[in-house]
């Protein structure tokens, strides 16, 4: 059988994915049994070619920009096409660092289904019942009637809404397991944690002090003025009037352990010094990036818990 972790990016991720792909590789024992490939939106055209455009988002048309922080999201459903419906594939969001084995969710008995993932946490999760899709462990052959291309374009003719098709809820239910919240530890690093997912986008660590470039939810269902808000914000202001810089993240470990794996993909050429500060320029990462790896202590070798955490 054939193993695969994809990771999804855009152009203003890209540095997270390498950093993704680094530790997916770095704390596997079994790095030679699968392949990690990064899916870049700008590797397929059917994403540029709606760039402007209203697409169904929970019921309110939105305008498709391929710029917007989190415009990879449809690549997750890609993987089942690109391994040709074969072999099993777990697919990641940009922003997930491995902390534990990869290996031990690929190789997993998934006792017949066809996805496994976690619930999402909040009102999302709970009064939504959305399902995780930025973590998913995939049986290819079992997703067969997934075309990612076809679903997009459905979007744009009001045929598909985004938030089903992302929350999972297109899917036959029985058709989905769940694995242990870890894979997919939302914002928290622990000694249990085997997949850090540093879900909260204001304080990606990375980005502190940068002007925010991702455009928030316009549907409220627990206090709908707020959507009433946020669209008025838009119109009058813009995309993303008014909505800040990102903040330093409150956890100084899920800090360290970012900059841990970047310093290391520094140090071994696989990012450059001329790629990061490309991307400082471009608002991508942080201008103060260079004094963070400087004071940034180093990780613990592989084999072994990168940093000192406790198990609460």
């Amino acid at each position: 059988m054939n193993y695969s972790v994809f990771i999804q990016t855009n152009q203003k991720q890209i540095v997270g994915a390498i950093v993704a792909e680094y530790a997916l590789k770095r704390n596997s024992a079994h790095a030679d049994q699968f392949d990690v490939k990064i899916m870049d939106t700008r590797d397929y055209p059917f994403f540029a070619a709606r760039e402007g455009q209203l697409y169904l988002r929970d019921g309110v048309k939105r305008t498709w920009l391929n710029d917007d922080l989190q415009s990879f999201t449809p690549t997750r459903f890609m993987p089942p096409e690109l391994m040709g419906y074969q072999g099993r594939a777990v697919v990641i969001d940009p922003d997930i660092f491995a902390v534990a084995d990869i290996w031990e969710l690929l190789s997993r008995d998934m006792h017949g289904k066809a996805i496994m993932c976690r619930m999402r946490s909040g009102p999302k999760g709970l009064v939504d019942r959305c399902m995780a899709s930025s973590v998913m462990l995939l049986d290819c052959e079992k997703l067969k009637h997934w075309h990612v291309e076809e679903k997009f374009n459905a979007m744009f003719e009001f045929k598909q809404d985004y938030m089903p098709w992302i929350c999972l809820k297109d899917e036959n239910r029985d058709s989905i397991d769940f694995f242990e919240s870890e894979w997919n530890d939302f914002d928290k690093l622990t000694a249990n944690t085997k997949m850090l997912h540093v879900t909260r986008r204001k304080t990606q660590p990375w980005k502190a002090g940068l002007p925010i470039d991702w455009r928030p939810a316009e549907k409220f269902r627990l206090f709908p003025p707020l959507a009433w808000a946020m669209r008025a914000r838009r119109k009058l202001f813009g995309e993303y009037g008014l909505l800040g810089n990102y903040k330093e993240h409150p956890d100084k470990n899920q800090t360290d352990l970012f900059f841990g794996l970047l310093k290391e993909c520094v140090n071994k050429g696989i990012i450059s010094e001329d790629m990061l500060r490309e991307e400082m320029k471009q608002n991508h990462v942080r201008h103060d990036a260079f004094e963070v790896l400087e004071r940034t202590p180093d990780l613990a070798p592989p084999g072994n818990p990168p940093l000192k955490l406790s198990a609460a």
